[in-house]
């Protein structure tokens, strides 16, 4: 039986990053919404209560059953949740004045396994407005930092004792926060390790096996990382019952569909390519609003796969390569988003074809995916290419959608990306990509004056693509790119660069 860490998320923007560096550390986590707070089975080693931007004070802040959990297993409590037990519990929680933001050192009152391996007056991170006054009947107080008295308390008189801290040990501003989540997992929740990429592929292998017996299994391939690596899962369950389909939607990058292709021929995998572009840019005629782009986009891919489907005999399986952030992403803290991007669901796909559904990855972040990969043999070519999004160059074209418009940021986006790979920047990026703007501006060529488009340089460094930083590149490198699209691109006469982080923005621009 797999130890498991259940994270309670009250909506902390840094939630994932306390799932992440649980799994770093070798135990497998999972994030589950306050509303949603299960009851606990064997497997679940500790629970831990996240961050939260709302203020224990207020009527409508998130609540759970403390009871489930105070006394029945350990739990670690972060920033909000410290305050919400103490709040809860007896102590006291008011509003601290002004915002406890940024960088404080911490001052260990009391030698515990909690702080084993920590240095006294070690960096930690603060981010709340409110502040815990009052320790509750039967806590004790053995942190604090030069701003805040209870910053760290425990109650240890019992077997499954409580740690609160009002700091965030899972960011990297907090210098040895891993080693306090690794003390608590380890030395205080009794947790074993052992959860690895290669553990993980040789447990999904044999899961794919039993779950799906003999039946057939299809999938769309994208040619990206977490679909290959998702087929590959299951091509060494369950071999040849299962059959791949690779559609082109005429928004694929240049030359795009031929290389996938031709990259998938080494795995043994059935690839069925399927040209269907002219399908696609009729239907997106004069479409400019970006949902609507993706609506029509994902109308069309699924009447292919419809089509293309139901040639095969005994296929019962539908597999995706749902990540753990798209799951995250559908059972927030806030309920379902109000629109997630139409192309990370399949449209109504199972429901058309009578198929179950089968997604291998939908426990990994993007890097993870890529760690299995390299454990199952996945090549590196794969497995290092950017992320690309389902809709493709259709959002990467702002406005309505052309075959000429396509061309135009083909010819752009494979001058950006062959530079990048040249310049040896391709691997240190996250996500690159180029952007076709409905703005036409005065340039002049040679003689000549010219009133053509405008392309914006998108790129971007991340770990998992939830959050992301603009590439700082080179200016040398800018300068080539800018010189060799101008010049080779006709229909272009402007580039720009993005600096814009996620968030507040996104990476893509539709």
């Amino acid at each position: 039986m797999q130890e498991k860490i259940v994270i309670l998320d009250f909506g902390s923007q840094f939630t994932q990053l306390i799932s992440r560096r649980v799994r770093e550390l070798g135990v497998y986590s999972e994030i589950i919404p306050f509303q949603k707070a299960p009851a606990l089975s064997p497997d679940v080693k500790a629970v831990i209560l996240s961050g939260s931007p709302f203020s224990v004070r207020e009527a409508y802040a998130p609540t759970i059953d403390l009871d489930k959990y105070i006394g029945q297993i350990p739990v670690l409590a972060v920033c909000y949740g410290a305050q919400y037990i103490a709040h809860h519990q007896g102590g006291q929680v008011e509003y601290s004045g002004t915002r406890e933001y940024g960088k404080a050192h911490l001052h260990i009152l009391k030698e515990d396994p909690f702080f084993q391996n920590i240095e006294e007056g070690s960096q930690v991170w603060m981010s709340h407005s409110d502040t815990i006054t009052l320790l509750p009947k039967g806590y004790e107080l053995i942190g604090s930092t030069e701003s805040i008295q209870n910053a760290v308390y425990c109650k240890t008189d019992e077997d499954s004792p409580v740690y609160a801290v009002q700091f965030h040990p899972e960011v990297y501003h907090t210098v040895q926060g891993s080693q306090l989540l690794q003390n608590f997992l380890f030395d205080i929740a009794g947790c074993t390790g052992g959860w690895t990429p290669a553990s993980f592929a040789q447990a999904s292998i044999q899961k794919l096996q039993k779950q799906i017996g003999t039946e057939g299994v299809l999938l769309g391939l994208s040619g990206g990382v977490d679909s290959s690596v998702a087929a590959e899962l299951l091509h060494q369950a369950i071999g040849s019952q299962l059959h791949c389909f690779f559609i082109d939607n005429g928004l694929l990058r240049k030359r795009e569909f031929e290389e996938v292709l031709a990259s998938y021929q080494g795995l043994g995998l059935q690839v069925t390519g399927i040209r269907a572009a002219q399908r696609f840019y009729e239907a997106l005629k004069g479409v400019a609003d970006p949902e609507k782009k993706r609506k029509i986009i994902g109308k069309v891919f699924i009447d292919v796969f419809v089509e293309e489907a139901r040639k095969l005999d005994n296929i019962q399986w539908l597999a995706q390569g749902t990540i753990y952030p798209d799951v995250i992403e559908s059972v927030s803290v806030h309920g379902p988003s109000a629109t997630i991007k139409s192309h990370h669901n399949v449209g109504g796909l199972p429901e058309k074809l009578h198929l179950k559904i089968v997604e291998p990855l939908r426990l990994l972040f993007k890097d993870e995916v890529r760690k299995v990969g390299r454990e199952i043999g996945v090549p590196k070519k794969i497995l290092q290419r950017h992320p690309f999004p389902g809709p493709g160059l259709g959002i990467r074209i702002i406005g309505d959608i052309s075959p000429k418009k396509v061309a135009i940021l083909q010819e752009a986006d494979a001058i950006f990306i062959q530079t990048l790979q040249e310049y040896g920047l391709y691997d240190q990026i996250w996500q690159a990509g180029t952007i076709l703007l409905p703005v036409q501006t005065v340039g002049v060529m040679g003689d000549e004056r010219t009133y053509e488009r405008v392309v914006a340089l998108r790129a971007v460094t991340s770990t998992d693509g939830m959050t992301a930083e603009w590439a700082d590149l080179p200016h040398d490198f800018l300068a080539e790119v800018s010189n060799q699209i101008i010049n080779k691109v006709k229909g272009i006469n402007r580039v720009v660069y993005d600096i814009s982080t996620k968030p507040p923005a996104t990476i893509e621009w539709e």
